[in-house]
């Protein structure tokens, strides 16, 4: 069985705290020290006017466009099982979800442009990870993104920082959670932390750090990145 080791978890909240606990469930130690924050945008506001579906990227866009419009009945579409899940916990009901990434929702959602009949909208975060309001407009999609809320570097207490000599692994979900890492580890490097990221996108920015070993998920799914905890170095 493999020894317990103590996860360092780096992505904001909500998202932090669901990431512990499957992270417990594996007989892991999870270690909450988010290094992003999302936060709404003072003047966002939901446009649907012409809207006949929605197009999610992650929870957070969930979270953020249910939080300022009360509308559940147009049709949704959801990059991955945590994003779909978020969906239906908001209250929206016709959810299609496609493993892999924004190019993945990008041809689901083209492939059913017919039955769509109008204006996609994208809400997200003011600075987007992936373009896919470029992906759909370039297979003839009429879309609209729609910022909602951007997310943050945040600074590590004095404790947390302290407490990085007791972890083993880094966990990362996205490419600027890479970077706020790799800006910890710059100020203060942890040599022995094995880094984990998402995807390749996740990892790049700490290509130039010192770590014991760095790895990404083979699929953008947090069950793979998790999977690669138990992996020998």
């Amino acid at each position: 069985m493999p020894r317990p080791q103590k996860i360092w978890i780096t992505r904001a909240q909500p998202g932090a705290d669901a990431t512990a606990a499957r992270v417990r469930e594996r007989g892991h130690e999870p270690f909450v020290a988010p290094l992003l924050e999302v936060r709404s945008l003072a003047d966002a506001e939901v446009d649907l006017a012409g809207v006949k579906a929605l197009a999610f990227t992650s929870a957070n866009g969930v979270r953020a466009f249910a939080g300022l419009s009360a509308v559940r009945d147009l049709q949704v579409f959801a990059v991955g099982a945590a994003t779909a899940q978020a969906a239906k916990v908001a209250g929206f009901r016709r959810i299609l979800s496609t493993d892999g990434d924004v190019a993945a929702l990008a041809e689901g959602i083209a492939a059913r442009r017919g039955e769509i009949g109008g204006l996609v909208l994208h809400p997200g975060a003011a600075e987007l990870a992936g373009d896919l309001a470029g992906a759909l407009a370039r297979a003839d999609v009429e879309v609209r993104a729609q910022a909602l809320y951007e997310t943050v570097p945040v600074a590590l207490s004095a404790e947390q920082m302290a407490a990085l000599s007791d972890v083993d692994v880094a966990l990362v979900h996205s490419p600027k959670g890479g970077k706020a890492l790799a800006a910890v580890l710059e100020a203060q490097p942890q040599p022995h932390l094995r880094l984990l990221a998402m995807s390749q996108a996740a990892l790049a920015p700490l290509l130039g750090t010192t770590a014991a070993a760095r790895l990404s998920s083979p699929f953008p799914l947090e069950a793979a990145l998790l999977n690669l905890i138990d992996r020998q170095p």
